[in-house]
């Protein structure tokens, strides 16, 4: 694939036989950041383990402590005096059968869905459509749940979901390059810790292999990922 000038011209900077410490990643990636937007700063880490099989699945949920950057819109599948409690809790869309019929004819105008437990027969239905997008409602997301009012707040205020693909890859965002240094250092660490804490216990010999760090446009800042599992133990 070949890649602007810009892209190009970002990469020339970058030593590529060095491992960058954390901060110091951070700000070559916020230098390198040329797109006309505010681009996300991603992170992709390489796992030791095979996710093949069951007992080395790695997904989880982490509290961003300073959120994305990101409006994120909540849809919630609810009945009840349920309703009325995710709709004062900030939810962008409420409903049932109506929401499911609108998803059904190929809206997705939302980034996140939740359910109440006694919606899964409707929601349930939906699984071809939404898991493929990553958007079905599942409890070991924390997104199947009768504590609606918390689980919306909490993904409102940058609660982030992560799972590792069939290579071996965890993604996530940490934040904006517009992000105060420190403030994307937060997010990192807050996410490595909740990383660390997925380990499965079938893995073996080294658990995170490599880290890399980039923006939306920008080229990768490999940083040693035995300082972050040092800082976040």
């Amino acid at each position: 694939m070949r890649r602007g000038k810009a892209y190009r011209e970002a990469i020339k900077k970058i030593d590529k036989t060095k491992y960058y410490e954390p901060v110091e990643a951070l700000q070559m990636v916020q230098e390198l950041a040329t797109a006309k937007f505010d681009e996300t700063v991603e992170v992709h880490v390489k796992l030791g383990i095979d996710p093949r099989h069951a007992d080395q699945q790695v997904r989880g949920t982490v509290s961003l402590p300073h959120g994305t950057g990101k409006t994120i819109k909540v849809l919630v599948f609810a009945k009840g005096e349920k309703i009325k409690e995710a709709e004062s809790a900030g939810a962008d869309f409420v409903g049932a059968d109506d929401l499911a019929e609108k998803i059904q004819s190929g809206w997705f105008d939302f980034d996140v869905a939740v359910a109440t437990p006694d919606m899964m027969g409707v929601v349930g239905k939906l699984g071809k459509i939404l898991g493929p997008r990553g958007l079905m409602p599942n409890p070991k997301a924390g997104t199947v749940t009768f504590d609606i009012e918390r689980t919306i707040k909490e993904l409102k205020a940058g609660r982030i979901e992560f799972r590792v693909d069939k290579t071996s890859i965890v993604h996530a965002p940490i934040g904006r390059v517009s992000f105060e240094i420190g403030k994307l250092e937060d997010n990192l660490n807050a996410f490595a810790e909740a990383l660390l804490k997925a380990k499965p216990a079938a893995a073996k010999g080294q658990y995170m292999r490599s880290v890399n760090i980039c923006s939306t446009m920008g080229p990768g800042v490999k940083i040693n990922p035995l300082i972050l599992i040092a800082a976040n133990k």
